[in-house]
C-alpha cells in the first residue's frame, strides 16, 4: 500500500489559487529608477487580465516614512523580505526597465531557484543575468 506524498507549500499554495480561479499573477522586480515604466507595465498586465504585485516604495526618494538614514535601511531590509515574498507568491516575474542592478539581479535569481519563469520588457537586459 502506497502513501501519497503531502503536498508542499508550494503545491498547496499552487491548488488553492487553482481552486480560488485566481488569475495568473505577475509580481513587477527592477529599479526603482523606473517607477514610471513599472505603472505603465500594471496597467498592461492588469489590462491583460493578470492580478500585479509591485514595489510601492521607492526608498531613493524623500517621504516622511523613512526620514533618517538608520530607520530607512531597516524599513529597505523588511521591504527587501516582503519583495521575496511577493516573488514566491507570484505565477511569474516581469522585470522592467533596461538596467539590472545588484537587486534585481538577486531577485532575478531568487524567482529562478523557485522556477518561476522571468520576462523582460527589455529582453537585452536578460543577457547579462
Amino acid at each position: 500500500m502506497s502513501h501519497a506524498q503531502p503536498l508542499t507549500p508550494e503545491e498547496r499554495l499552487a491548488d488553492a489559487k487553482k481552486q480560488l480561479s485566481l488569475p495568473h499573477i505577475v509580481v513587477i522586480c527592477g529599479s526603482t529608477r523606473f517607477m514610471t515604466e513599472m505603472a505603465e507595465a500594471d496597467i498592461q498586465e492588469t489590462k491583460a487580465g493578470r492580478i500585479v504585485v509591485k514595489p510601492a516604495c521607492d526608498m531613493k526618494s524623500p517621504h516622511e516614512a523613512w526620514p533618517d538614514p538608520v530607520g530607512a535601511e531597516g524599513l529597505k531590509a523588511r521591504l527587501d523580505d516582503l519583495h521575496r515574498a511577493k516573488i514566491r507568491l507570484a505565477d511569474e516575474v516581469l522585470v522592467v526597465g533596461d538596467y539590472i542592478g545588484e537587486s534585481t539581479r538577486a531577485e532575478i535569481a531568487y524567482a529562478r531557484s523557485l522556477g518561476k519563469p522571468v520576462r523582460f520588457t527589455h529582453p537585452a537586459a536578460d543577457s547579462g543575468v
